[in-house]
C-alpha cells in the first residue's frame, strides 16, 4: 500500500499545504492544535476538498484539481477513525458495525464475519450493548472493528485516545499498535503526545503551520530535530535563541556560550538542550561546565525537576534538569555545577 499526498488547502488566516509519501507503515502527525494534522488527515479521506493538488492511494488517483478528479469519500477504501467513534447512538455495538456490510452475502454469514472482529477487538458478549452503555474504549474498538471489517487500504486515526482516561488510553494502545501492526499497510496517526507517537509510529512528520516540516524516522528526529517546533513537540524543556560565536554559540536567553564539536553553527538561530542530558558535577574543568543558583526545586513522581541558571547571571530564563530523590533530599547537597555534554547540544536552524 502507498499513499502520496500534494496539497493545498486555503482557509481565512490559514492555508494547508501537505506535501508528503508514505509506505507499508505506521507514520506518526505530530503537531500542535490548530497545525493541520486532522485537515490534512480529512483531505485524503475526502471529507474536505482540498483547492489544488493531487492525492494517490495504492497508484489510484483519487484527487486531481487539474484534472477535475474528486473520487467520493466512501470509495476511497480509507479507514478515518475520529477523535470520538461516531457511532449511531440508535443502533448496538453489533449493528453499528454490520451496517456498512451492504451486498456481501446472507445475514447469517454477515452477522458471523461481524462477531470475529468483534473477539478479535476484546469485545464478546457486548453484542447488543448501546454507544451509551460502552465506555470510551469500547466504543473505539467498535468503530475501529467496524472499519477493519471494510478492509481499507489505508487507516487513519486522529487522535483516538484523548478523550479517554489515563489507564483506558494505555490499554487501547496496546491493542491498537497490535491492530496496526497486523494491517500492514500504511498508517497514520495524529498526535501532539510525543510518547503515544513514539510508541506506535515509524516514522514521524512534523506538522507546523499547516505544513509537513519534515518527515524521518522518530529516533533520528529525537536526537537532530533542526527546527524549533520540531525540538519542542519533541520534548524538549530547554530553549533558547542563539547565535554563532568564535568558539561555538552563545545561547542568548541563558547567557551561556556551549562548544558543539564538529556541528555547522552556521545559521543556527536557536538551541536546545534535554532535561536528563544536563549533568550535575563537582568537575568545573568539563567542557560546557558552569557554576549554577538553584532557582527552584519542584518533586515529581519519581524525580525532582531542578531549575538553575548561571551563578551571578541577570538573565532571568532558568535550565530544568531533573535529578533523582536520592541526589537532591536538599538543595545544598547539590554539586555546584552543570555540565551538557557537546554532542548533546541540540542545534536549531529555523
Amino acid at each position: 500500500m502507498s499513499l502520496e499526498v500534494d496539497i493545498v488547502k486555503n482557509f481565512e488566516g490559514f492555508t494547508l499545504k501537505a506535501q508528503f509519501s508514505a509506505g507499508n507503515e505506521i507514520m506518526g502527525f505530530l503537531g500542535a492544535s490548530g497545525s493541520g494534522k486532522s485537515m490534512t488527515l480529512k483531505c485524503i479521506a475526502g471529507v474536505v476538498t482540498p483547492d489544488q493538488g493531487t492525492i494517490t492511494i495504492d497508484g489510484m488517483r483519487v484527487f486531481d484539481s487539474a484534472k477535475g478528479i474528486n473520487i467520493p469519500p466512501q470509495k476511497r477504501q480509507v479507514g478515518y477513525l475520529f477523535q470520538s467513534s461516531s457511532l449511531f447512538p440508535n443502533m448496538t455495538a453489533e449493528q453499528n458495525i454490520l451496517c456498512v456490510m451492504k451486498n456481501t452475502g446472507d445475514h447469517k454469514t454477515k452477522r458471523s464475519k461481524v462477531r470475529d472482529y468483534m473477539a478479535m477487538m476484546g469485545l464478546e458478549g457486548l453484542y447488543d450493548r448501546y454507544p451509551s452503555e460502552l465506555s470510551g474504549g469500547q466504543q473505539q474498538r467498535v468503530a475501529l472493528a467496524r472499519i477493519l471489517l471494510l478492509q481499507p487500504k489505508i487507516i487513519m486515526l486522529d487522535e483516538p485516545f484523548s478523550a479517554l482516561d489515563s489507564y483506558l488510553r494505555w490499554q487501547l494502545e496496546q491493542e491498537l499498535a497490535s491492530v496496526l501492526g497486523n494491517f500492514g499497510g500504511t498508517s497514520i496517526f495524529v498526535s501532539h503526545n510525543r510518547d503515544e507517537i513514539y510508541r506506535l509510529c515509524d516514522t514521524v512528520a512534523v506538522v507546523s503551520d499547516g505544513a509537513v516540516d519534515r518527515i524521518q524516522d522518530k529516533w533520528s528526529l529525537y536526537e537532530n530535530p533542526k527546527s524549533y517546533d520540531a525540538c519542542l513537540l519533541t520534548g524538549c524543556k530547554n530553549i533558547s535563541s542563539a547565535r554563532p560565536v568564535d568558539n561555538g554559540i552563545l545561547a542568548e536567553e541563558w547567557g551561556i556560550t556551549l562548544f558543539c564539536g564538529d556541528k555547522i553553527t552556521k545559521g543556527v538561530k536557536y538551541v536546545g538542550i534535554r532535561s536528563h542530558d544536563i549533568m550535575l558535577t563537582d568537575n568545573p574543568t568539563l567542557p560546557n561546565t558552569f557554576e549554577i543558583e538553584v532557582v527552584n526545586t519542584m518533586r515529581d513522581t519519581f524525580s525532582y525537576v531542578i531549575l538553575v541558571r548561571k551563578k551571578g547571571s541577570s538573565i532571568l530564563k532558568t535550565l530544568r534538569l531533573e535529578a533523582n530523590w536520592d541526589r537532591s533530599d536538599t538543595t545544598s547537597s547539590l554539586p555546584h555545577y552543570a555540565h551538557i555534554p557537546p554532542e548533546k547540544v541540540l542545534l536549531l536552524y529555523s
